[in-house]
């Protein structure tokens, strides 16, 4: 046991441990008497446990009986290993925990479903969503991952747009967002929350304007709202649609560059991002988001340091000056501290996949 628990925190605490130590993971796992510690950090693994998909799938099947119908937590750790692995395989029991409400109901243990392939998890969540019709955070968590899956998401427009005028109103409107002209029915219900007419609209405006343009192609009712809560003060909340928008924002460039210099963290970043978005110009951006990347941050929230990140690697080739610190906080052995164990892992694996991704950007 002891072993188990020095490989188990070895694979928690370090970035790159020494394979065997997943090994040991598994093979606490694949046993009749599963460690609770193993099955947490398994459903972490992601990748690393790629060597031992065959046998998870074979202990999967086991946990799901003779039939293929049992539902219970040995199955949900395994289906989710599988899947953050990206194996097919994990798909079926994915299915029936989603028929019989065994999914994760907390938004990062669900993201690891995320490594299959887009369309085939929007099926998955699509079953979760008409089962958990009135669950807080079925119904969040769900709409997170449906949005993630984007224009593959299109055969669940008719039940996110349910959604609309419940208290998921926000979040079903960032998935049809994502979904694009084939939720295009949505447009005149968007365009009322855009508008106002549907009340309260706050805080749906800025949310349901972007949504209009996504569906619709037509950006002029996103300019508008969007831009006028830069102009306004409630800048943080406008600015990340004026980026997605881009040159179509242009006329809107001064007030996003002026809050380049706000005292706020958040609205700093936003304004850096939506001014080099905007005006294709990165000799401003790149220095206020540089200054937010702390090579010392430990995953707070409340600090912008990852988004920073992956803004840098957006703008590619200009922001080099930022390869080197960025090179220095992957390189580093210990992950990103959490307060909760339970998803140091995932915390740091995101992290990580941002920095890599941004270095590639700025390397070309």
């Amino acid at each position: 046991m002891s072993g188990l628990a020095e490989a188990v925190e070895t694979v928690l605490r370090y970035r790159r441990p020494d394979p065997d130590c997943w090994d040991a993971v598994v093979d606490a796992v694949c046993t009749e008497h599963p460690s609770y510690d193993a099955e947490r950090v398994l459903v972490q693994a992601g990748t690393a446990i790629t060597r031992h998909t065959d046998r998870i799938a074979v202990d999967l099947r086991r946990q799901q009986g003779a039939f293929g119908t049992a539902v219970g937590h040995g199955v949900k750790v395994r289906a989710l290993a599988l899947a953050g692995a990206g194996d097919l395989r994990a798909l079926p029991a994915l299915h029936r925990l989603a028929e019989h409400g065994g999914l994760p109901y907390m938004r990062p243990q669900a993201r690891v479903m995320a490594g299959l392939p887009p369309a085939a998890l929007a099926a998955v969540m699509r079953t979760k969503l008409r089962r958990d019709s009135d669950d807080y955070h079925g119904n969040t968590t769900t709409l997170e991952v449906l949005a993630l899956c984007g224009p593959a998401a299109a055969p669940a427009v008719d039940d996110v747009a349910g959604r609309l005028g419940t208290q998921f109103t926000y979040d079903a409107m960032r998935v049809l967002g994502r979904i694009g002209p084939a939720a295009a029915v949505t447009a005149d219900r968007l365009t009322a929350y855009a508008t106002g007419r549907v009340t309260p609209a706050h805080p749906y405006r800025r949310r349901a304007a972007w949504a209009h343009w996504k569906v619709t192609g037509d950006p002029t009712l996103a300019l508008d709202v969007c831009g006028a809560a830069v102009r306004s003060g409630t800048a943080s909340h406008g600015l990340p649609f004026l980026a997605d928008l881009g040159p179509l924002a242009a006329e809107h460039a001064a007030p996003v560059r002026r809050l380049m210099e706000s005292p706020g963290a958040w609205t700093r970043t936003y304004a850096a991002h939506a001014y080099w978005r905007i005006t294709g110009d990165p000799e401003r951006a790149v220095p206020v988001l540089l200054a937010e990347v702390d090579p010392a941050w430990e995953g707070s929230p409340a600090v912008p340091v990852r988004q920073a990140v992956h803004h840098l690697g957006e703008i590619g080739a200009p922001a080099a000056p930022a390869a080197p610190l960025l090179r220095g906080i992957l390189a580093r052995e210990e992950r990103l501290g959490q307060p909760f164990a339970g998803v140091r892992i995932l915390a740091d694996r995101a992290y990580a996949r941002t920095l890599t991704d941004a270095l590639e950007g700025i390397n070309g």
